[in-house]
């Protein structure tokens, strides 16, 4: 794995000092602690600076939309584009680490000089004049690759559920997904022509069949065979981690709806490319249900390490897109150098490299979770719900499928506390908080890459544990008012302001 990960490790400290060394001279040679959070913190406080109040005056449009900002501000909730300060990368999408280690960035420009002459401009929609050669060449070889009949690439995971959403459920058709879907994917579904929407419990088997069954006697025409239900899932939960139990349900679906009118849409954002046969071609394909599922969304931004994104499907669903999914007619066609990316990480997934990537991701995934769940700090801070991974709370992870999606949920505001922290270090920890998940379920999201070394993880799980420890140092102590020595320098900027 030395071409396929950095050469990052813990930040160096100086050596100890010989035994012949004074006391004096220990003290001059004491390495200096770096503190790389001064922007981010910057950054965050700068972004909480109330702003309605001094726009008493001014006109009410623009008033009205600060003080609605400001609800968020005055929790510490503004969220502001953070540059990057981090010098250990536990959070982009560059999961196999095709754009830190430069392979995309090397099979991307030999496509460059593969099309001399190649144009920058989109041109127009795909249904004018927006579509050339290149995107039709690009889009059979995705589907000869995964084995579908389609693949229609546009430029972002949004635009491919939104695509989706809106327009695959037809009238009188019925959405039953899962709670944890994409926001994306529920924005789709709010301007779909199937108004009755069911959300089902995350990952809840049974209760996704208490739902079936009762469609099934509740909607004559769906009993029938004459409407369907579109059912919606990930792979891959991007803010948990866990593992969609595909299987399962369409077994469930097909017991219940013979007919054949149960059909699935799988988002396999955080899947693809990380896992399955012949270069990583995802869950659905592992799992070899690609028969079974009508629509899969694949983004090109994460394994890939590019940009853009692209739904699998048969020409059918195609046509469908291509003459109603209005996000795509109204907008201009993917780029060439956007398209060119794609194309390229596609090649570089097939790739000898690619596949030791995600071998050595899988097998650094469980060292993290052995190496931080057997620490006695995480043990005991686990036991007090300082931090918690539900995902993996039973320990079996050397016997079930996991993910890299790792994320360490704490108590509320902690989530901000422990990203302080990490960010402080040098890592680049984000916190997940109300309304992007769950109140009382906030978190800090944990990608782990193929990029990352073994001890680069020791770092991140020392600076974890660091943090607990003082966390814990602190509820003994009764001071509620005290905060950790990382967010104290960020709330000091806001006193400041």
């Amino acid at each position: 794995m030395a071409t396929m990960t950095a050469q990052m490790t813990e930040p160096k400290m100086t050596e100890p000092k010989t035994m012949e060394t004074n006391i004096t001279e220990l003290k001059l040679t004491e390495p200096k602690i770096i503190d790389h959070g001064t922007l981010w913190r910057q950054e965050w406080a700068d972004a909480q600076r109330m702003k309605g109040p001094s726009l008493k005056g001014d006109s009410v449009f623009y008033r009205n939309i600060e003080e609605e900002l400001d609800l968020a501000r005055q929790t510490g909730g503004g969220l502001p584009l953070h540059l990057p300060s981090h010098t250990i990368d536990f959070s982009t999408c560059d999961v196999l680490g095709l754009g830190h280690t430069g392979a995309l960035r090397e099979e991307f420009l030999k496509e460059l000089e593969a099309n001399p002459g190649f144009p920058i401009t989109a041109g127009g929609s795909r249904l004018c004049d927006g579509t050339n050669r290149y995107h039709d060449n690009l889009e059979r070889e995705i589907a000869e690759m995964v084995g579908v009949e389609s693949a229609l690439v546009v430029h972002s995971g949004y635009t491919a559920n939104q695509a989706i959403w809106s327009t695959v459920p037809r009238s009188g058709d019925v959405l039953v997904y899962d709670e944890l879907m994409h926001a994306t994917a529920l924005a789709g579904m709010k301007v779909s022509l199937a108004l009755e929407q069911k959300p089902f419990r995350h990952n809840d088997l049974d209760h996704f069949i208490e739902i079936l069954e009762d469609l099934k006697e509740t909607s004559p025409l769906i009993k029938a065979g004459k409407r369907c239900v579109i059912i919606g899932v990930e792979s891959y939960y991007s803010m948990d981690g866990d593992i969609c139990p595909l299987r399962e349900m369409i077994e469930a679906a097909k017991d219940i709806f013979p007919n054949g009118n149960a059909q699935f849409i799988v988002d396999e954002a955080h899947s693809f490319g990380c896992m399955g046969p012949n270069g990583g071609l995802g869950f659905v394909k592992d799992q070899g249900l690609e028969d079974e599922v009508a629509v899969i969304m694949i983004t090109l931004g994460k394994a890939l390490a590019a940009a853009g994104a692209c739904i699998l499907s048969n020409n059918t669903i195609r046509s469908l897109l291509i003459n109603q999914a209005k996000v795509m007619i109204c907008s201009v066609a993917p780029s060439f150098p956007l398209s060119a990316a794609g194309r390229a990480g596609f090649r570089v997934l097939r790739t000898e490299k690619a596949q030791k990537a995600r071998e050595y991701l899988h097998d650094l995934t469980l060292f993290y979770l052995d190496t931080l769940t057997s620490n006695p700090t995480y043990q005991k801070a686990n036991a007090k719900g300082l931090l918690r991974m539900p995902v993996h709370e039973d320990g079996d992870w050397h016997n079930v499928p996991i993910t890299h999606i790792v994320p360490i949920w704490c108590k509320p505001k902690h989530a901000y506390y422990l990203s302080f922290h990490l960010v402080r270090d040098g890592i680049n920890g984000t916190p997940i908080v109300f309304p992007v998940v769950a109140r009382g379920e906030d978190r800090v999201r944990i990608f782990l890459h193929a990029h990352n070394t073994y001890d680069e993880v020791k770092f991140l799980i020392k600076s974890i544990c660091a943090w607990a420890e003082e966390m814990m140092e602190i509820e003994a102590s009764g001071d509620k008012n005290r905060l950790p020595t990382a967010a104290r320098l960020a709330y000091d900027l806001l006193e400041k302001n």
